[in-house]
């Protein structure tokens, strides 16, 4: 399926996300009460981390991993019943997903431009790591995330000093130089910045938005 998805188009995008899987009981491993994405609410599920590379004709998953809440890695007799591997430890969500990218780069997949819902990409370690890594992305963000724009820039790094020692890399911010959340960016640009654009037929209704960019 992979040399003919990539046969078909360049364009292979690399899709992040995770799929909640509705239980009754406590045994299955993994099982509690969490967000279930399918539900759309807090429920008790399996909730299993996906990278899949897809384009306009299909997708594969190339990488799956069921999640492990930390309540069931620190559960050593829950464990033991289940059966699960000593070398299973708990990892955020976010983790397993790098690790998926990884094993995707190792192997040579061709990278395309990571996509993910808000869950991965309010992390800034987390679009750190994909930057570090060589590959672009398009992620989701809550609204209350922050993020230097237009004027709105960080405070002029000072000289080094001369007794040495590491010198600063992070964004510096006082009461004149302080970052605005994405909402007031939003909010900020003219409404003729925005496009409705459509992008396929949904089970009720076309699925369509505003962006601007």
């Amino acid at each position: 399926v992979l040399p003919t998805l990539s046969r078909k188009s360049a364009a292979c995008h690399w899709i992040v996300d995770d799929t909640g899987f509705s239980k009754k009981g406590v045994h299955s491993v993994g099982v509690a009460r969490q967000y279930c994405g399918r539900l759309g609410k807090t429920d008790n599920c399996q909730v299993a981390v996906s990278l899949s590379i897809a384009n306009e004709h299909g997708s594969l998953p190339v990488g799956y991993r069921l999640y492990l809440p930390e309540q069931w890695a620190q559960d050593t007799v829950r464990r033991k019943k289940a059966g699960v591997p000593d070398q299973v430890v708990f990892q955020t969500k976010t983790a397993l997903a790098m690790d998926q990218i990884d094993s995707a780069l190792a192997t040579g997949i061709a990278a395309g431009v990571v996509l993910a819902d808000a869950a991965y990409g309010t992390e800034t370690h987390w679009r750190d790591q994909l930057s570090e890594r060589g590959l672009l992305y398009m992620v989701g963000v809550r609204s209350n995330t922050k993020v230097w724009w237009g004027s709105h820039q960080p405070a002029p790094m000072p000289p080094a000093s001369p007794k040495g020692g590491r010198p600063r890399t992070r964004p510096m911010r006082d009461s004149a130089h302080a970052p605005i959340s994405v909402h007031e960016v939003a909010q900020s640009l003219p409404a003729r910045t925005y496009r409705q654009v459509s992008w396929r037929q949904g089970s009720d209704a076309t699925l369509s938005s505003r962006f601007a960019a």
